[in-house]
Order: C-alpha cells, then sequence, then structure tokens
C-alpha cells in the first residue's frame, strides 16, 4: 500500500508527452525495419548501427555549420550507404542475410568514432535552431508544444503519403514481390538482387533519417544509441499489426493505414516503457522489458489462430 500510495499518476501524465514524441521519432525507424522484416522477409540488424551513423552525421554537420533541416537528407544518404554495404554483402558475396547485417552493424561502430571523433558528441537546442528538441516538448509553452506535435503529425503523414505512392510503383511491387515469392519474381523478369539491394537502402536510410532526428531530440549523438533498436522496431511493428491490423485490412488504404499503425505501434511502446519506469522498475530491466513486450505480441497472432483452429475442430 505504501508503494501504490507513492505513485504520483500526474508524473506520468507529464512524462507522456516526452515519450509519445520519442515514440513518433522511432516511428520513423520502424518503418523502415518494417520494409525489411515484412516486406522483403530480409532479418536486417544494420538497424542497430545505421540509427547511430544518421545521428552522427547530423550533428557532425550541425556542429559544422550546416542547418539542422539540411543535416536530416545526408543521414538519410548515410544510412542508405549502410543498407547497400548490407545489400552488397548479401547478393554480390553470398554472405546470409543475418550475418552480412551483422557485419555491416559491427563496421559501422569503428566508422560512427571516426565520423564523432569520440564516443558522444552534444548538440544544444541553445546553440543551434534544431528541428525537434525534449526542450519543446517540456519547457516550452503550450503554443509551441502544439505547433512540435501538429509539425511532427504532419511530417510522419507525408512521410507515409510517399511510401504509399512508391510503393504503388512498378519498383514498389517488384519489392514486395520478392520478398513474397523470390522465385516466382525472378521468373517475371525481376532482378532480385538489384531489388533486395534496394530494399536495403530505403530501409536504412529511414533508420538513418530517424537517427538524426532522435539526435536532435536528445541533444547529442551517441555510438551506442543504437543499441537494441532493432528490438523496439520490431516491438512497434507487431504491436502495430497486433492492435491495428483488423482495423487498416478494412480500409480502402490499407496499406497506408498499416504504415500509420506501424508508427502508432512505436508511440504505443515508448508510452507503456514510460509506464514501467513509472512504476520505478529498475533500468537495468528494461531491455528484458523490451524482450518480453515483442516475444508477447509476437506470439498473440499464433496463439489466436491455433485456438481457432482448435475451436474448428471440435465445432466439426
Amino acid at each position: 500500500m505504501p508503494y501504490i500510495l507513492s505513485l504520483n499518476p500526474m508524473a506520468l501524465l507529464r512524462a507522456w508527452p516526452g515519450s509519445i514524441a520519442q515514440g513518433m521519432l522511432w516511428g520513423v525507424m520502424a518503418l523502415g525495419v518494417y520494409i525489411t522484416f515484412r516486406l522483403l522477409d530480409f532479418a536486417d540488424l544494420t538497424v542497430d548501427g545505421s540509427i547511430a551513423t544518421g545521428a552522427a552525421v547530423s550533428v557532425m554537420l550541425i556542429r559544422a555549420g550546416v542547418h539542422p533541416i539540411l543535416s536530416l537528407p545526408i543521414a538519410f544518404l548515410a544510412g542508405m550507404l549502410a543498407g547497400l554495404v548490407t545489400g552488397l554483402l548479401n547478393t554480390m558475396l553470398g554472405i546470409p542475410g543475418i550475418l552480412a547485417s551483422i557485419l555491416t552493424q559491427i563496421s559501422l561502430y569503428s566508422i560512427n568514432l571516426v565520423i564523432m571523433g569520440k564516443s558522444n558528441q552534444p548538440v544544444s537546442v541553445d546553440n543551434y535552431p534544431l528541428v525537434v528538441s525534449l526542450r519543446y516538448v517540456t519547457d516550452g509553452a503550450t503554443a509551441s508544444k502544439i505547433l512540435f506535435f501538429v509539425g511532427t503529425v504532419f511530417f510522419l503523414l507525408l512521410l507515409v503519403a510517399i511510401l504509399y505512392w512508391y510503393f504503388g510503383t512498378e519498383q514498389g511491387h517488384a519489392i514486395r514481390a520478392t520478398g513474397c515469392n523470390p522465385n516466382m519474381a525472378r521468373a517475371q523478369g525481376i532482378n532480385t538482387s538489384f531489388i533486395k539491394v534496394l530494399a536495403l537502402m530505403l530501409s536504412n536510410g529511414l533508420v538513418g533519417l530517424s537517427g538524426g532526428l532522435y539526435a536532435q531530440f536528445q541533444g547529442a549523438a551517441d555510438v551506442n544509441m543504437g543499441r537494441g533498436a532493432i528490438v523496439i522496431g520490431l516491438a512497434a511493428v507487431i504491436i502495430g499489426e497486433v492492435l491495428f491490423g483488423k482495423f487498416a485490412a478494412k480500409r480502402k488504404l490499407a496499406f497506408a493505414f498499416t504504415l500509420i499503425s506501424v508508427i502508432l505501434g512505436a508511440v504505443i511502446y515508448y508510452m507503456v516503457y514510460q509506464f514501467v519506469l513509472w512504476l520505478r522498475m529498475p533500468s537495468d530491466y528494461m531491455k528484458l522489458f523490451s524482450a518480453i513486450v515483442v516475444a508477447v505480441f509476437l506470439a498473440i497472432p499464433y496463439l489466436k489462430e491455433k485456438r481457432q483452429q482448435k475451436k474448428g475442430r471440435v465445432t466439426v
């Protein structure tokens, strides 16, 4: 009882706007994970390195005098280069996908250190006109908070619209066909090796963009900031599918709603994450919590299907 009484609900409500904002920015990374995990059916662990690469590139460009907005497309290109390396290791050298991505991820650790010169580089909102910052959410006036969330939502919807358009093109359909059935895709004349590399570049480009945004949001880039990012990305994808999958499937723009559900999955993940912290669970257990969340949401569709099959046998 003393423990329950010591919990302050208002503290949780004050912390949630920051968690929602963080989830929205990581939602960009989750879109990249969705492309490889669901559309391409490729286990890509490059994410843990490419998100830090995007952050490092963005921060160092800002510190060199480049406007924070202009640093983001370059962070996107840096992420694309990471995806290119993974794709070439897999398609040209025949290295299995998961191993190729691990090799790239390990290499990026050293590359990120070279880019930053040390393990951590700050970029303060007091010195630079950052696009996003936690200060805008926690310390800003109500008008600035509203402007931040409206601007972020508009950016995410624009990004979803671009992806929806792209995956409706011939090239986008080729990516989906390659992930669905590579043998059939090759039989239809699709260069599956090129398409695989292209999808990995697009995926990690989004991850790099997310890294650039998140580095500005937290005011620093760190060489270890991407550790466990793939777990968060998978959690966002699975949570979005489980909670909003049926809603998205019944809509005319089903794919667009699916992409939005991935972003919402990231937001919900960070809201739950903040709730667990509010319960005063030790921070050392948070990686374990992330793994459990992914495992639970991955198991839910399987258990539902198994239960329905069991009911069907009983009915027959």
